[in-house]
C-alpha cells in the first residue's frame, strides 16, 4: 500500500490525548486501551508542559504506537518531535510552519495542519502538508475559542483538497453520524474517549460509528 494511502486509512479514529480525563489513570495505560479498541491514529497534545516532560511522554507513547503499526506524532512542538523521534508533528494555523517542521523533521515525517476554511486547506496542502485536521466542526468544551465549521465547512474542505482529512471537534457517539456525506477520512475524538470509564469500548464503538458513517474500509 502506498504511505499516502496508509496515512488516509490511518485518519479512521484519531485519539488525540488529554491529561485532564485521566482520572488517577496513566496516559500510557489509557493509551494502550484506545490501541486496543482501535485507535488508528495518536496524537499527544500537552499544551502547558514543559518540552523535557512532553518528550518523556513522547518517547513512551512512541513506543506503544509503534508496537501497534499506529502513526503517533506530537501537537505543536516540533522540537520535541525530533528529540523524542516520533513519526511527526500537528500544527496550528499559528504554530510552527509546515516548512519550519519539515526543515527539523525531514522529508518522510508526518506532518499535519489545523484549516477552519477552504482557503487554510489549499494553503496548506500548497506548503506540504501530508493531511488536515478540519474543525472545531462542532462546539468543543475542550477548545472553547475554537472557530466551528459544521459539517457543511468540512464537506468544503474534503472536497477541495487531494490529502487526508480527520474532522475535530465535538465529535461523540452522538454526533459522528452526522459526518455521512462529508468525504472525511476519519474523526478525532479527545474527551469522547479519554474520559470514558471503559477507552476500549469507547475505541470500539467511535470506530464502528466512523466506519459507518463514513463508508471506511476496515483494517489498518
Amino acid at each position: 500500500m502506498h504511505p499516502k494511502d496508509k496515512l488516509r486509512r490511518a485518519m479512521a479514529l484519531y485519539a488525540v490525548t488529554d491529561r485532564a480525563w485521566l482520572d488517577g489513570r496513566t496516559l500510557v495505560e489509557c493509551v494502550e486501551e484506545a490501541l486496543a479498541g482501535g485507535a488508528t491514529f495518536v496524537q499527544l497534545r500537552e499544551k502547558d508542559a514543559p518540552r523535557a516532560e512532553i518528550v518523556l511522554r513522547a518517547r513512551a507513547l512512541a513506543l506503544l504506537c509503534r508496537e501497534a503499526g499506529v502513526p503517533f506524532v506530537v501537537n505543536d512542538d516540533v522540537e520535541a518531535a525530533r528529540i523524542a523521534g516520533t513519526d511527526g508533528v500537528h500544527v496550528g494555523q499559528s504554530d510552527a510552519a509546515v516548512e519550519e517542521a519539515r526543515a527539523q523533521l525531514g522529508p518522510d515525517a508526518i506532518v499535519g495542519v489545523s484549516a477552519q476554511t477552504v482557503e487554510q486547506a489549499l494553503a496548506a496542502q500548497a506548503a506540504g502538508a501530508d493531511y488536515l485536521g478540519v474543525g472545531a466542526v462542532f462546539g468543543t468544551p475542550t477548545k472553547e475559542d475554537a472557530v466551528v465549521t459544521g459539517a457543511d465547512g468540512l464537506a468544503a474542505i474534503c472536497a477541495a483538497v487531494d490529502i487526508p482529512v480527520v474532522a475535530i471537534g465535538g465529535l461523540n457517539a452522538a454526533t459522528i453520524p452526522t459526518l455521512a456525506g462529508t468525504g472525511a477520512d476519519g474523526v478525532a475524538v479527545v474527551s469522547a474517549l479519554f474520559a470514558a470509564d471503559d477507552i476500549r469500548a469507547a475505541a470500539k464503538e467511535l470506530r464502528a460509528l466512523a466506519s459507518k458513517a463514513l463508508d471506511l474500509e476496515e483494517g489498518r
